[in-house]
């Protein structure tokens, strides 16, 4: 069975557009959508879905916001209770005419057995080579690390859509999906089968606008979570600090807490 993730915060212009496009893939059997201190519009238009698709989609309502993150370990938990044997991550502000490329990822992951597949979002060689900015420099530099430079470019599980297997989800630390690329160091530790399973350009993804300090903030996040991944992957103590400053970003808003009580079972 495979199950597709959704995170909503607040996506009252974007998330229907992205069920409609996953709910054209009939492999999804379970749809997912987890929304996290979202705004009354946004659950009306997730729940008027949920309503006429209950069969598939599994609506899961916070009502603090998660963080960044966080609600893709909610909804893999979920997806692994449900037997997923393969789970699909797309954001819910996704709305991009992607549906295609999405079925090929599935069929790619499923063909080549992968257990982390990934999407090329820099599939142009020249665009690719001109990638400039810290950011792409420590997705470069923890994915030669790894030694999966050759296999996955700069690709990573903080960006794009992505499948996790099964077999992933039953040998990892749930709060790890909430710091993709530390499931890039899971991987090679645990000799997942790991590779790029469809190419998307970044600009065809459709993900939403934001100003320059959200942009920022996006940045010092996943350049502290390769940070992490790094030194989780030299068997060191886990850190966001380099050359004297801490790559914090949203990391700080990711509520741990409330994704440990999720898993626990505890009302929420």
């Amino acid at each position: 069975m495979i199950a597709a993730v959704v995170p909503a915060h607040q996506e009252e212009y974007r998330i229907g557009r992205v069920l409609d496009s996953l709910l054209t893939i009939t492999e999804i059997k379970n749809i997912i959508v987890i929304l996290n201190g979202s705004n009354e519009i946004t659950r009306k238009v997730a729940n008027k879905y949920y309503q006429n698709n209950v069969e598939r989609i599994t609506l899961v309502t916070f009502q603090d916001p998660l963080g960044i993150d966080v609600p893709r370990a909610v909804g893999a938990k979920l997806a692994y209770a449900a037997g997923a044997d393969y789970t699909l991550f797309v954001d819910g502000d996704m709305v991009g005419e992607i549906s295609c490329e999405l079925k090929i990822l599935l069929d790619n992951t499923i063909k080549y057995d992968l257990d982390l597949a990934l999407t090329d979002c820099y599939p142009d060689k020249k665009a690719a080579t001109n990638l400039q900015g810290p950011l792409f420099y420590w997705r470069y530099f923890l994915n030669q690390e790894l030694g999966l430079l050759e296999k996955i470019k700069i690709s990573t599980p903080s960006h794009g859509p992505h499948v996790i297997s099964h077999r992933i989800l039953s040998n990892i630390p749930w709060e790890d999906l909430a710091v993709p690329p530390t499931l890039l160091v899971h991987a090679v530790r645990k000799n997942f089968r790991t590779g790029i399973a469809v190419a998307i350009p970044h600009i065809q993804l459709g993900s939403s606008l934001k100003n320059q300090t959200h942009s920022q903030l996006i940045t010092e996040t996943i350049i502290g979570d390769c940070l992490e991944a790094l030194h989780m992957a030299r068997s060191q103590p886990r850190s966001r600090h380099f050359n004297g400053k801490l790559y914090l970003g949203y990391h700080s808003q990711r509520r741990f807490d409330l994704l440990e009580q999720f898993i626990a079972g505890r009302n929420m």
